[in-house]
């Protein structure tokens, strides 16, 4: 495969924007094998995501002379070279459902990342983790030891190179601190169709409303409880007839592909947050 960058802007909207960028990424040569942008009109925000191959660009150069493009026009901007491998580390308690699909599809090479690490709070995902040849570690959580935890969370998270922390129904509440330190590097899966049935048990307060749709989001994780950038929702179709444990069970499929989509989006460099919103690109 060619080895491709990924340019990812967010500025205020002007006009020439679309312009600056292509023509820049002209002159060096580059051969652009994607392209998409958006305008909030509301916010006055433009956003853009351009991809082109790098055989025969000098991405050094060009990137220091994109600094003072993005200076000049206010942008945030991020480059990001597509054959680097991201390495992920997914949090997990009791639900594997989540922890299986993500390790299957990574195994399967439709997720562009490395898994080398999985950190519970239960010692039920050891023997999969072990299947999928990924380190397991085991750290129960107790109200009073949660500094603790987040301590050796923190060392293995930095002894590994994680990039980005997948929590695959981790039922347990990260502290600001945590949070602060991995900004849009955390991804969390909730079962319920936020903001609806927010906190713990969604499908039990689900069943008991008697809504007839119910369904699953995965966000970025924030100091806010499940508060975060929303990255991808799905729905599915419930009847009287549906239990608790129906729902349960329609719910985990769900689950389990909203968190797979979101998590591809962030490896493929799609996504951009802005206050508490995201734009994902196709």
């Amino acid at each position: 495969m060619t080895t491709t960058a990924v340019l990812l802007i967010n500025c205020p909207d002007r006009k020439g924007l679309v312009a600056a960028v292509a023509s820049l990424l002209y002159r060096y040569g580059a051969n652009i094998t994607h392209a998409d942008q958006h305008q909030d009109h509301e916010a006055g925000l433009f956003f853009m995501r351009v991809e082109w191959a790098l055989e025969g660009f000098d991405l050094s150069a060009f990137r220091v002379e994109f600094q003072t493009t993005a200076a000049e026009l206010r942008m945030k901007w991020d480059l990001k070279v597509m054959s680097e491998v991201p390495r992920v580390a997914v949090f997990v308690s009791q639900h594997l459902h989540c922890l299986v699909d993500i390790l299957h599809r990574q195994q399967a090479r439709e997720l562009h990342c490395s898994i080398p690490l999985i950190v519970s709070n239960h010692p039920d995902g050891e023997a999969l983790a072990g299947f999928y040849g990924v380190a397991f570690r085991y750290i129960p959580v107790q109200p009073e030891s949660r500094k603790e935890v987040e301590d050796e969370q923190r060392r293995l998270l930095s002894a590994e190179g994680i990039d980005l922390i997948v929590l695959a129904r981790y039922m347990q509440i990260l502290s600001p601190e945590f949070v602060e330190e991995y900004p849009a590097r955390i991804i969390n899966v909730h079962h319920s169709f936020l903001p609806a049935f927010m906190g713990a048990r969604p499908y039990h307060a689900a069943f008991r409303r008697g809504v007839k749709l119910i369904g699953a989001t995965s966000h970025y994780v924030t100091a806010a409880l499940d508060g975060g950038p929303i990255i991808e929702q799905d729905v599915v179709r419930i009847s009287h007839r549906d239990q608790v444990e129906d729902l349960v069970k329609k719910g985990r499929d769900i689950e389990k592909a909203v968190l797979s989509r979101a998590v591809n989006w962030h490896l493929e460099h799609r996504i951009l947050c802005y206050g508490n919103k995201t734009v994902v690109f196709d």
